[in-house]
């Protein structure tokens, strides 16, 4: 039963919601990886993937606009795909959110290190992470609200960068007066000091700051008048990313040449200390937990709706599926939480390894989940007759988008097995999707056994009524 109106989801919530889970510790941390792999050019490496994932957002919204209450991107792949991919993509992405939720939550814990460096680690994931399974047991539209100024403060922080820095590019404050000017952007090797390689290399890192925007789609059945809420959500949040991230790096770019950045601390600090702010090093701490506790915080809403999905789908226990009085999906989400503590157990046995390893693993099934949405809606739109397809978000030249889109995840994966570094993610996403498919033959077999089957709808018939 869907939520009473003033309990649902607004467009602005909702949006801040997708930033929240996009813009996280990646642009204040992780940036440098991609800047170091391809200098001034990781601007371009940015315009690109973000205009491939419009295209794959955009698919995605057709099908939520069509049927939002499905409330999830596996609940398509289910019914437009067939049982087996909405179960490979559901369980697929739940794992993914458990395993970034362990991740986000040790990012906490390290942050606060720099306020309390003798409290254990894992003490600090263990209070993230009952912290924020308290807030996703609230209301939805409470936990909107504060997801909102989660979110705010990020947006904010980022604001403030641009600001500054462009008063240091123009101006000169914090430079004698003397203004920098955007010659940083192209004396030190050129856009592309590493030429096309290095353009390449950094496109699978670039990608991966796109994670997450897709729980859009998961939140649809909980937001409030989704026709026209999730299209504004959808066309807002790529071009709100795209300026976050390729104004805050141009300008950093600018300040710095970009064989620099990273060398005497995060750029954030750096540039505010320039213009005289001392303690930007503990308001830039502050602003990053807040991104940490954020992204942590739609990991969890995104994780428990989708074990819900995959419940009402009789493809996981049933006991998930019902709602507590507030309509949040409280069993799934509580157990969503139990397995992402998992995480006070390695904060405890290896601290310093726990966010790193949870992070290289993941990028694969991140791939995974963007292929099965745009092949999902191939799959839509051979079933829907297009005549039926009238939704009002149409994905424009949706033939030559699915090409595209697959052939840019194909790169993305390619990417991955060619790295050393990151060929794990390959390895441990195929070990995943060959577990959980024989889990599901394993199982399906055992029902027919039964004499119990799954129909085109997600429900459970008996062999008789299937036929």
């Amino acid at each position: 039963m869907k939520p009473k109106d003033s309990k649902l989801l607004s467009t602005r919530q909702l949006s801040f919601m997708a930033l929240g889970m996009a813009i996280g510790v990646g642009l204040f941390l992780g940036s440098a990886s991609a800047i170091k792999a391809a200098g001034p050019g990781v601007l371009a490496a940015y315009f690109a993937c973000g205009g491939v994932i419009f295209l794959i957002m955009r698919a995605l919204g057709e099908l939520t606009v069509r049927d939002p209450s499905r409330g999830s991107f596996a609940a398509y792949a289910h019914q437009y795909l067939g049982p087996f991919s909405g179960y490979l993509v559901g369980w697929n992405y739940w794992i993914t959110m458990v395993g970034v939720g362990i991740a986000e939550s040790t990012a906490v814990a390290v942050y606060m290190k720099m306020w309390f460096p003798d409290v254990p680690q894992w003490i600090w994931v263990f209070s993230a992470i009952a912290s924020i399974g308290l807030l996703n047991l609230l209301a939805v539209k409470v936990y909107g609200e504060i997801e909102f100024w989660f979110s705010l403060v990020k947006v904010v922080a980022i604001l403030a960068l641009i600001g500054c820095g462009t008063t240091i590019i123009v101006f000169g404050w914090g430079n004698h007066g003397v203004p920098l000017g955007l010659s940083n952007l192209w004396n030190h090797g050129g856009w592309f000091p590493h030429g096309v390689t290095g353009l390449l290399n950094a496109i699978p890192i670039v990608a991966y700051s796109f994670a997450g925007i897709e729980m859009i789609a998961i939140a649809s059945a909980e937001a409030r008048d989704p026709q026209k809420t999730i299209p504004r959500s959808i066309n807002s949040v790529i071009w709100r990313i795209l300026f976050f991230y390729v104004l805050a790096l141009g300008v950093i770019l600018a300040i710095y040449p970009w064989d620099q950045i990273g060398v005497n601390g995060s750029p954030f600090v750096v540039t505010f200390e320039r213009i005289g702010i001392s303690q930007a090093a503990g308001i830039i701490n502050f602003v990053i937990l807040t991104a940490a506790l954020s992204s942590f915080n739609c990991i969890l809403f995104s994780g428990a709706r989708i074990l819900r999905n995959l419940a009402l789908q009789d493809q996981a226990p049933s006991v998930f599926s019902p709602l507590f009085s507030n309509g949040i999906p409280g069993r799934a989400v509580i157990a969503t939480l139990v397995c992402t503590a998992l995480g006070v157990v390695l904060n405890y046995v290896v601290p310093d390894q726990a966010f790193g390893a949870m992070m290289s693993i993941l990028a694969f099934n991140v791939v995974f989940n963007w292929v099965f949405i745009v092949l999902t809606h191939i799959g839509y739109r051979r079933i829907v007759p297009s005549s039926d397809r009238k939704t009002g978000f149409i994905l424009p030249a949706a033939n030559l988008s699915a090409v595209v889109s697959l052939v840019f995840c194909g790169f993305v994966l390619y990417m991955l097995g060619a790295d050393p570094e990151s060929r794990i993610s390959i390895y441990a996403g195929a070990t995943w999707t060959i577990l959980a498919a024989g889990a599901y033959y394993v199982r399906s077999h055992a029902r027919r056994g039964a004499g119990v089957g799954i129909g085109a709808d997600g429900q459970l018939k008996s062999s008789q009524e299937s036929q």
